[in-house]
Parts: structure tokens; C-alpha cells; sequence
């Protein structure tokens, strides 16, 4: 059985210092819990090094001015504590999690600009995300609710409640004995998965959202690029569902999920052909060169 979270050796970085595991604790009271004030930051380390460990530092901050709730270390800072993380463990391949949130203080109302903004970093050995579907083509399932208008919410941070709906449709889908849900967005256009964008091959071309509703993943820019520099025609686009008999093969994107081939969303079914399978080996070098 694998052990809880919240129970197991190693050191977590905690507000500026490394504490054991188990100490790594907040108070009830404390405001992100109540009220959603946190982002995040899902990173891997491959062979000692952070992917894009910079970038993701950058996009923390940027998540935090987006919630109006300054992030109070520089990105450099942030990668040196992440840094630290990896060392204090032993990890070579390994997760990274950094999460900074409204801490408990003397407001505890939905106004919280006198509590301070407090920052983590941990870091496990984790492996595919979704599992022998990274290899065999993931299940989705399309989930009942929609990615919600950016005049809603902030849709270019990592935020924490923003996961909400994703963690619902994901344990729906689990229960159809599916890997994850399609969200589509409040248009009806296609959107994203619970935690990875989305990308579409038909006749050698590639199709995927435009990701001005939701998180332009790292990973999702990442494999754009890296499909224009093979020549390989990628249209950022809105998709319709009906557009999905059309496509011939079908994958995610993330940082946890890496690359992973889709198999079947709802009643669409994609094969998990050479297209996605060469993307993901270029994807495989890329992050251990």
C-alpha cells in the first residue's frame, strides 16, 4: 500500500527552511482552505534536472499577481528551494510540487490582506500519471460541467479552486471505469482535460484548442514548437465536438501526464498511432538532454 501523504520520511520546504515530512503543517483557520487563496506548480525533474523549472517558477508569481496575492520570493529563490527539495531527498527523477497560499492571520473573512503569503516545495518519486494508458491510449469521459468564461475567473493562473470541477468530472470518469474527462468550454467548444491540454492529429496535421480560455500549459507550448521545428502544421483553433469522428489520433499534455495517447472520448474513438508516438519519443529526449 502506498504510503499517505501526509505520513512519509523526507524534508518538505516550508517558508524559507527545510522541515521534516511529517512537521510540514497549517492551521485550521488558515484561508486558503476557506476561501481557495493558493496556486500551485507541478514540475518534473529528470535525471537531476527541472524541465523548465524557471519557467514554472515565473508562472507561480505570475499565477499569485493574477489573485492578487503577491508571491513573496523571486523566481530564483523559488527554483533554488526547489533546488534544495530534490537535494535534501536524494531524488534524482522525481515530481515537484510548489504551492504558495493565504495563510492564517488576523482576517478571516473573504478579505485577507493582512495574512501572509506562504510558500512550500515538495518533491516524490511518481510515475505516469495515467498509468499503461500511456502506452495503450488513455478512456475519456466528457464531463457534465464546462471550463467557465475567463470573465469569470482567472484563467491564465494556476489556481487551486480553478481544479475544483476538474477533480468532480475526474472522479465521475473514474467511475465509468474511464482515465479522465473532456471539458468543453462554456461555448460548447472543446477545452482541455481535468490536467492536460489537448491535440488532435488528422491527415498529418495537428489541431488543438486555442488556449485563450484556460491554462496555456508549459508543456502544451513546449510540444507546439517542437511539432513547427519538424514542419509538422499545428492549428491553435476552436474545435466543435463534432469535430472529434473526424480526427485520427488523439493526445494529452502536461507535465504530469507528459505525453499520452488517447484512445477513446466518449463515443470517439482515435488511434494510437505513429504521429503521437514519435512526438512523445522527441518529448522523452527533449526532457533528459
Amino acid at each position: 500500500m502506498t504510503a499517505a501523504y501526509d505520513d512519509r520520511d523526507g524534508k518538505i520546504w516550508m517558508d524559507g527552511e527545510l522541515i521534516d515530512w511529517r512537521d510540514a503543517k497549517v492551521h485550521i483557520l488558515t484561508h486558503a482552505l476557506h476561501y481557495a487563496s493558493s496556486v500551485f506548480e507541478g514540475e518534473r525533474c529528470y535525471d537531476g534536472k527541472i524541465f523548465k523549472g524557471h519557467e514554472h517558477s515565473l508562472r507561480l508569481i505570475e499565477s499569485g499577481r493574477l489573485l492578487d496575492m503577491p508571491i513573496p520570493y523571486s523566481a530564483d529563490e523559488i527554483d533554488a528551494a526547489k533546488e534544495a527539495v530534490l537535494k535534501a531527498n536524494g531524488f534524482e527523477n522525481a515530481y515537484v510540487r510548489v504551492v504558495a497560499w493565504r495563510g492564517s492571520g488576523e482576517d478571516m473573512g473573504v478579505s485577507a490582506k493582512r495574512n501572509p503569503v506562504r510558500m512550500a516545495v515538495c518533491a516524490w518519486e511518481w510515475g505516469s500519471y495515467y498509468g499503461d494508458a500511456k502506452w495503450q491510449g488513455a478512456k475519456l469521459d466528457v464531463a457534465k460541467w464546462k471550463r467557465p468564461s475567463p470573465e469569470t475567473i482567472p484563467t491564465a493562473a494556476k489556481a487551486a479552486g480553478l481544479y475544483m470541477i476538474c477533480t468532480m468530472s475526474k472522479h465521475a470518469a473514474e467511475a465509468k471505469g474511464c482515465s479522465d474527462a473532456l471539458f468543453m468550454d462554456w461555448e460548447g467548444y472543446v477545452a482541455e482535460a481535468t490536467g492536460a491540454n489537448i491535440f488532435f492529429v488528422k491527415d498529418d496535421e495537428v489541431h488543438t484548442p486555442l488556449a485563450d480560455r484556460f491554462l496555456n500549459g508549459l508543456t502544451r507550448q513546449t510540444v507546439i514548437q517542437m511539432l513547427k521545428d519538424k514542419g509538422v502544421t499545428v492549428h491553435e483553433r476552436r474545435i466543435k465536438p463534432e469535430e472529434l469522428e473526424g480526427f485520427q489520433e488523439c493526445f494529452l499534455t502536461g507535465t504530469a501526464a507528459e505525453i499520452t495517447p488517447v484512445g477513446q472520448i466518449g463515443d470517439w474513438h482515435f488511434q494510437v498511432g505513429q504521429a503521437t508516438r514519435g512526438i512523445a519519443e522527441d518529448y522523452e529526449k527533449l526532457v533528459r538532454a
